[in-house]
């Protein structure tokens, strides 16, 4: 039941403040969503105000208002401004914060199932390199993470816990506070991809109870390409490892030597787009407008929706399982290959995407899945869309 629903009024508005909503049905919001317009016009704005004063000159002009950037993404998340470090996108966000950790030999890396290809790679690199052990945990036949095999699975050698909040190729939702409970009990470091559910899902890194957390601008967020964001807790700053050094690193240096400064900003390059900062403010500052929560029910609800109409329907085979499902929503056709439904559905001005197995290597190899279609919906999207796309579908399976 949700408590606070948008009026029709309010997802109109929504729509008239996000251009792409006009011409085609944009259900790949997992990938990138369509940003609202403001985000591209403040991005747009402050570009051409560059070409014509000087980017230096422009930046400094902009330098209060791009700061403020760290306060928005701290309320979001419910952290402190001084924990907020800006970067390139989530997986840049999670591999300098796994990277910064100091491993040895035979040391304990817990993990779910659903971890993403980068994720996944840098575990393999650090196997590779330090020696050490991948533990998986892999959801149960319903999609339930079991709490209990993550507990059983904890020795004096575990030195940290990483998971995937909301996976790229599957709609279940992780129970992040719990896994948090679990590791403080145990004083373990833990490290949350939260990429898929921040502008999605409601996040509060105290509630939570993780040391890092990574997460990207372009999806449920509604920013730009290339943009993200990394929140370390205060306590773990000294503890991560510097993979990097530049200008923006340090308070002060002297050819004796340097000071890093005592906040996330160190995690920061000092060259980033300035036009890409504003419009991630304003993504986020969007959001919170609106409210997490709302937007959260909204999403859960048109989910819901769809895989219900889908449930309807011959020859579709829904995969989402678990106690929580997202916006998420992963299928297949039978008979018919992911990126054939991908593009007779594009030839209709309906965008979906295709999740293939080494994206979600050890959840795809255990369920033999070697391609599925995903559709992510997002609070713009409207109950008319998602039944005109199951009548493609259905128009697809005959």
């Amino acid at each position: 039941m949700q408590t606070n629903p948008f009026s029709e009024s309010e997802i109109q508005t929504f729509r008239a403040e996000t251009s792409g909503t006009a011409d085609r049905i944009h259900l790949n919001n997992a990938g990138a969503s369509l940003p609202p317009d403001v985000v591209v016009s403040t991005m747009v704005d402050f570009l051409q105000e560059e070409a014509i004063y000087g980017g230096y000159e422009t930046e400094a002009k902009y330098r209060k208002q791009l700061d403020y950037t760290h306060h928005l993404i701290a309320q979001l998340i419910n952290a402190n401004v001084d924990e907020i470090a800006l970067v390139e996108n989530a997986s840049a966000a999670w591999e300098i914060a796994f990277n910064g950790l100091h491993f040895q030999p035979g040391d304990e890396v817990i993990v779910s199932e659903m971890e993403y290809v980068s994720n996944v790679l840098a575990l393999l690199n650090a196997q590779k390199l330090y020696g050490i052990v991948i533990k998986k945990i892999a959801s149960d036949a319903y999609g339930f993470f079991p709490l209990h095999e993550l507990e059983m699975a904890i020795t004096n050698k575990t030195k940290l816990i990483a998971v995937t909040h909301v996976p790229s190729t599957a709609g279940n939702v992780l129970p992040v506070a719990a896994i948090g409970e679990i590791a403080r009990k145990h004083n373990i470091v833990y490290l949350l991809d939260a990429c898929q559910s921040a502008g999605q899902i409601p996040l509060d890194v105290e509630a939570i109870g993780c040391d890092m957390l990574a997460v990207t601008g372009r999806k449920y967020l509604r920013g730009p390409r290339g943009c993200g964001f990394l929140y370390v807790r205060k306590q773990m700053l000294e503890r991560l490892r510097l993979s990097y050094f530049d200008g923006r690193t340090v308070t002060s240096i002297n050819e004796q030597g340097f000071i890093v400064r005592p906040d996330a900003r160190r995690f920061e390059w000092y060259e980033k787009n300035p036009a890409v900062i504003l419009g991630l403010q304003k993504a986020v500052e969007y959001a919170l407008n609106i409210g997490v929560e709302r937007i959260w029910q909204r999403v859960e609800y048109l989910a819901a929706f769809f895989r219900k109409q889908m449930q309807e329907m011959l020859n579709i085979e829904i995969h989402d399982m678990g106690d929580v499902l997202c916006g998420i929503v992963t299928f297949s056709v039978v008979d018919v290959p992911a990126a054939e439904v991908r593009e007779k559905l594009a030839a209709k001005n309906i965008n979906v995407h295709i999740g293939k197995a080494p994206s979600t290597l050890y959840y795809m190899n255990r369920r033999g899945l070697d391609g599925i279609v995903r559709a992510s919906v997002h609070y713009y999207n409207t109950e008319d869309e998602i039944k005109l796309v199951c009548k493609e579908l259905q128009a697809i399976t005959k």
